[in-house]
């Protein structure tokens, strides 16, 4: 595409997709409802945070599936993953969100999850490929860790996920499920839609076949496109109009 119409293109969409005012509490309810209508709420397993201005982060209680997310609900808890505000206490294995958060000063919101077919292709020793336009808003941006550390509930499993991690925006976790972190909890989001779809979809094609890679030029391309602020912005939206 060419250099003047890509610029018209992007500030089209800069412009006209208008991402709706949420408080990142009510965002990170919505994303838990939008995730578990798709597929992600696997009983309690998995968790969501976000960065609280007041210190520390907000996420669901434990005894909380992820449908059940509400503003009421959340916790705010601190780097011992202590609750500080709200009633109950967080799900332990929170511990391994707060190692990233500390080697990513970038991420604002996490989301890890257990769904359907990010977590088969997590037994099966393969990466996640990306060789579909759905699947570009994680092209070359995805990690992974080859090998099992056990229930995350301690500070070795967190020194291991987030050294694996690196400076990538997701991670597939072996024999467990996927991650994803972003700038905001709508691209942590969007990226842990995507991931499962990804994964869906290369457990169909490697069926039937051999999966085929895309120009690296043209999946950096169509990744910097899909993950544009607005683009993100106006999915969650509809994510939320059509799961929250």
């Amino acid at each position: 595409m060419p250099d003047d119409i890509r610029t018209q293109v992007d500030s089209a969409i800069g412009t006209g997709l208008q991402p709706v005012a949420r408080s990142d509490k009510a965002k990170l309810a919505l994303a838990a409802r939008i995730l578990a209508a798709n597929g992600h709420s696997t009983g309690l397993a998995g968790q969501l945070t976000v960065r609280a201005e007041a210190g520390g982060w907000w996420t669901l209680p434990l005894g909380a599936g992820f449908e059940e997310a509400s503003e009421e609900t959340l916790l705010r808890v601190d780097e011992d993953i202590r609750t500080v505000e709200g009633a109950g206490i967080a799900n332990p294995a929170v511990r391994f969100h707060v190692w990233i958060y500390r080697a990513r000063p970038d991420a604002h919101c996490i989301v890890h999850t257990h769904p359907p077919a990010a977590s088969a292709l997590s037994t099966i020793g393969r990466p996640l490929v990306c060789a579909h336009m759905d699947a570009m808003p994680l092209y070359d941006d995805c990690a992974w860790l080859p090998e099992w550390p056990g229930v995350p509930v301690a500070d070795e499993e967190g020194r291991i996920i987030s050294e694996a991690l690196g400076e990538k925006s997701a991670i597939l976790l072996a024999h467990h499920g996927l991650l994803t972190l972003g700038k905001s909890v709508e691209e942590a989001t969007y990226l842990a839609y995507w991931f499962e779809l990804a994964a869906r979809m290369q457990l169909d094609a490697e069926a039937a076949g051999t999966m085929r890679s895309v120009e690296p030029a043209r999946g950096l391309d169509a990744r910097r496109f899909l993950r544009q602020d607005a683009i993100v912005g106006a999915s969650f939206d509809h994510l939320a109009r059509r799961d929250g």
